[in-house]
């Protein structure tokens, strides 16, 4: 009996434990994603090219050439 007392007694503890840990690991995964979203933004932004020139063949098979 003392099992099923205890229980019920801390359940609606346990369950605010579980949700803060849930939301705990929500926010660092979040916060990962977006750390990772944000290295790949920045090395896009740099790739834009004048859009008044045209593209040659030279623009797209050179590695060298930035």
């Amino acid at each position: 009996m003392g099992i099923h007392y205890d229980y019920k007694s801390t359940r609606g503890m346990k369950a605010m434990e579980k949700q803060a840990k849930r939301e705990k690991k929500l926010a660092e995964r979040k916060a990962k994603r977006q750390a990772k979203e944000g290295i790949k933004k920045e090395s896009k932004v740099n790739v834009m090219s004048d859009v008044t020139k045209p593209i040659t063949l030279d623009d797209l098979t050179n590695p060298n050439k930035k």
